[in-house]
């Protein structure tokens, strides 16, 4: 469906110009669709967060949710409505700017907070003055750090930022490594591409003594083996948290990457097959193609 242009509302003819869709053809559109079946079910968590023509399901009378969609919905609601205490969020990701929408929102929720990724260095160099090297900094997301650290410590939420990485002297599987701790900071040209081991240490904590996570992000580039080891370690402590008892949900998309690297889907309570969608779900907003469907 992607193909016609009234699916999404916008695309590209056929000499690569941007169009528009016109509302009287997207209505006949999503009317053709309604011819095609009795009841429609939707079972694309993965595009919920997109209001296209077949996610909104016009013309039928009866808007279900499949099993999978039901599955995603049932796991988010048991972190964003009632969640079990202490409540964990894990985040990665390279930009604060990217992510505030997310950190606020979660911020209103969870007991505590582990933040690593690129967006960390962002963080260290604003509250600690960290040299930070040739590491992703975020000018946006700087303006914002102090209201989010300030926000954390209103709703009383343990924020945990990494003390040591592993740094690297290019962005590359064979970058040579070293070490760099907050205080002594990370030599100029070189960038920290993982938690070092005294932060997979201090996260190891809150991990074990969660009752529900949500993970949305690895803390390192854990495609290079080099710069694995934060996130692996990461991995290892939820595997363990979830044989304990806690619920543990991993957002979609890189961190979904890490499960099937790992292959520890099964021994996690849920792998959400939404990026986008477990990203807008935890921000707050309400996804059309959920909204779209009948209240009973």
């Amino acid at each position: 469906v992607r193909f016609y242009v009234e699916e999404e509302g916008k695309g590209v003819d056929a000499s690569g110009n941007k169009v528009k869709a016109d509302k009287d053809k997207v209505k006949t559109f999503r009317e053709s669709l309604a011819k095609l079946g009795d009841v429609y079910v939707n079972d694309a968590f993965g595009t919920a967060h997109r209001a296209h023509s077949s996610m909104m399901g016009e013309g039928y009378s009866q808007r279900a949710a499949g099993l999978l969609l039901n599955k995603e919905l049932r796991y988010f609601s048991q972190a964003l409505d009632n969640p079990p205490r202490p409540f964990l969020a894990i985040l990665g990701g390279a930009k604060v700017a990217d992510k505030i929408q997310l950190i606020e929102n979660l911020l209103d929720k969870v007991n505590e907070m582990i933040i690593g990724g690129g967006m960390a260095f962002t963080f260290l160099k604003v509250l600690n003055n960290m040299e930070i090297g040739a590491s992703l900094f975020d000018a946006d997301g700087a303006k914002i750090v102090q209201n989010l650290v300030d926000k954390a410590k209103k709703n009383n939420v343990q924020l945990h930022l990494p003390v040591d990485f592993v740094t690297g002297d290019k962005f590359a599987e064979d970058a040579a490594t070293g070490t760099a701790t907050v205080e002594g900071g990370i030599p100029a040209g070189h960038l920290g591409l993982d938690i070092g081991p005294k932060t997979r240490d201090a996260f190891a904590a809150p991990i074990a003594r969660s009752k529900i996570i949500v993970w949305n992000g690895p803390p390192g580039v854990f495609e290079f083996p080099n710069f694995a080891n934060g996130t692996k370690s990461l991995m290892d402590g939820v595997v363990a948290a979830t044989k304990a008892g806690t619920v543990s949900i991993i957002g979609g998309g890189d961190t979904a990457s890490c499960c099937a690297k790992w292959g520890t889907e099964s021994q996690v309570s849920h792998v959400s097959t939404g990026g986008g969608a477990s990203l807008e779900l935890l921000e707050g907003k309400v996804l059309p193609g959920v909204d779209a469907l009948s209240s009973a």
